[in-house]
């Protein structure tokens, strides 16, 4: 018998052999399963390959970053407005979720955007849990930009495999897609310092006040 995970790898890949039948049509109901998967917490990497099977690169990129951006505005919106209490019970005791909910309330564009970059943040769970936050909606909008080169690099894969049915197959990478994928990891680790040394910061900041007494201005980030 199949497992959870196999059964959902198979659903979604049965999906993806239905959206391509669907031509023109199949593109909103590929952005409303991506919407679906990523408000159920499931990951979307199958469907961002299947995204660059289906579409090719271009297309498939820009396809697969609409339907994420949309995908994570909804789980944002639902935890904002609808599961804040669950959303806040779920991360209550996560150390790094509220080293994040303290950082952006000084940057939440910069926090999102390095967020977005690092591989370490779960990108399910985050949304919901940035809609506990402080960060605007615009803000956390914008900081999806971050998801590009991701986004990009999962897509070509995708692209590689030119059938769905490869898709959960392991193939062997061309040099141009293992050099993709250096640069991305490169970039994903940049990021996740960044972001740490940055929380890092604003924890000692928030510490100093704390111990002084008094409200220190902290100075705008370039």
């Amino acid at each position: 018998m199949m497992n959870l995970i196999e059964l959902i790898q198979t659903a979604l890949q049965n999906s993806l052999v239905c959206v391509k039948g669907l031509g023109a049509i199949g593109v909103l109901a590929y952005i409303l399963i991506y919407n679906l998967a990523t408000v159920l917490f499931i990951p979307g990497s199958l469907l961002t390959l299947g995204g660059g099977a289906i579409y090719g690169v271009v297309w498939g990129s820009i396809y697969v970053f609409i339907a994420a951006t949309l995908g994570a505005t909804l789980a944002f919106l639902i935890g904002r407005y609808v599961a804040q209490d669950w959303v806040s019970k779920k991360i209550e005791r996560n150390v790094t979720f509220k080293a994040i909910a303290a950082a952006v309330a000084q940057d939440g564009f910069k926090i999102v955007l390095l967020t977005r970059l690092s591989p370490i943040f779960p990108f399910t769970l985050l949304n919901y849990a940035f809609g506990v936050t402080q960060v605007s909606i615009r803000d956390y909008i914008l900081g999806s930009i971050g998801m590009v080169p991701g986004t990009i690099l999962y897509v070509y894969l995708g692209s590689l495999a030119g059938d769905l049915t490869a898709l959960s197959a392991k193939q062997p990478l061309s040099a141009e897609a293992q050099t993709a994928q250096w640069v991305i990891r490169i970039l994903g680790f940049i990021a996740t310092i960044a972001v740490t040394l940055y929380i890092t910061r604003i924890a000692k900041k928030a510490l100093a006040e704390s111990v002084s007494g008094k409200t220190v201005d902290v100075p705008p980030n370039d």
